[in-house]
């Protein structure tokens, strides 16, 4: 009875304690990794919570970006970084969804690793010429490209990422003959893609608005269900005469914690992301970026996380894309 007593007694000053630590969360500044580099996708959306984040949390959210190996270099650090929710994860799907299905070796193992927090927005993609390319919708893309079979580039913001799976099916399923040239991140691939060093790409609205708005790129088509407000001329793949629903695929950014970060915190951190994502004024800044709103939330974020899994295996499969570290 009395070692009962002491056992009852003891879980609940540990239960406390853990509840005094995350009421008393944040003391200091918190460090947001995002594996990816400066000015692409991610960095914007990673941005942008943290500035919220850091407001609600009354301490500041410094953004870390870790790049390298297709966003699993900066992944692995937070994986392995101490789990007391001052470190945190910003990724995109490369290194979250992909990975396990697209590399022989992966240093941490996301469902072992890590806590998830919640999906912060979702994006699909676009498919993009050099506006010196002489193409303006899929039908002249397909006559352009085999017109030149054997002869183009297409580049994506790294080996591994959604850019790269749908640029590569695209390329293997209509038999095209053209080469992968991967970069490290968006950024450079975008700055590339305006100049001219590659001709057509695919990437996220967010990072390649700008290039578009400055005519330097030309938006052929988007990937996924629906047209996009910013862009709303441009058909999606299925109305251009494309119905895969391999191109129906969306590339998620999502929030995670190093696995063992205390509950409280974890949940602490879930109910003020959430509320920021669905915040209007949160809305309002994803909107300006072609985001689009997700439901958000740990669960959802699980679910989607598990039904995807064997969707992306088989994609990865069909795309062709090689398995390379």
């Amino acid at each position: 009875m009395l070692r009962k007593t002491f056992m009852a007694g003891l879980a609940l000053a540990l239960g406390m304690g853990t509840l005094a630590h995350a009421q008393e969360y944040p003391t200091r500044p918190i460090t947001m990794v995002i594996p990816a580099g400066a000015g692409g996708g991610t960095d914007v959306v990673g941005r942008v919570l943290a500035d919220e984040l850091g407001k609600r949390l009354g301490q500041p959210v410094i953004v870390d970006n870790k790049t390298g190996a297709s966003g699993m270099l900066g992944t692995n650090a937070v994986a392995r970084a101490a789990p007391d929710g001052y470190t945190l994860l910003m990724a995109y799907s490369t290194p979250v969804f992909y990975a396990q299905h697209m590399f022989p070796k992966v240093p941490y193992d996301i469902r072992k690793d890590f806590e998830f927090i919640t999906q912060v927005a979702a994006t699909s993609l676009v498919l993009m010429v050099n506006s010196e390319v002489p193409v303006k919708n899929m039908k002249e893309f397909m006559a352009w490209a085999q017109k030149n079979k054997g002869k183009i580039n297409y580049g994506s913001y790294g080996v591994g990422s959604a850019g790269h799976l749908m640029s590569a099916y695209l390329n293997d399923s209509r038999k095209l003959d053209m080469t992968h040239v991967a970069y490290k991140s968006e950024a450079p691939h975008l700055q590339d893609l305006s100049a001219g060093m590659v001709p057509w790409g695919m990437g996220t609205l967010g990072a390649a608005l700008p290039h578009i708005k400055g005519g330097r790129l030309r938006p052929i088509a988007v990937l996924g269900p629906k047209r996009l407000a910013d862009l709303p001329d441009v058909q999606t793949m299925a109305e251009a005469g494309f119905p895969d629903p391999e191109f129906n695929t969306v590339a998620w950014f999502t929030l995670l914690a190093p696995a063992g970060t205390p509950k409280a915190i974890v949940q602490r951190l879930e109910k003020e992301s959430v509320a920021i994502i669905h915040s209007t004024a949160m809305k309002a800044r994803m909107q300006v970026f072609g985001l689009d709103p997700v439901k958000g939330g740990a669960d959802q974020f699980r679910a989607d996380f598990e039904s995807s899994s064997p969707i992306i295996a088989k994609l990865v499969k069909i795309s062709g894309a090689k398995q390379e570290q």
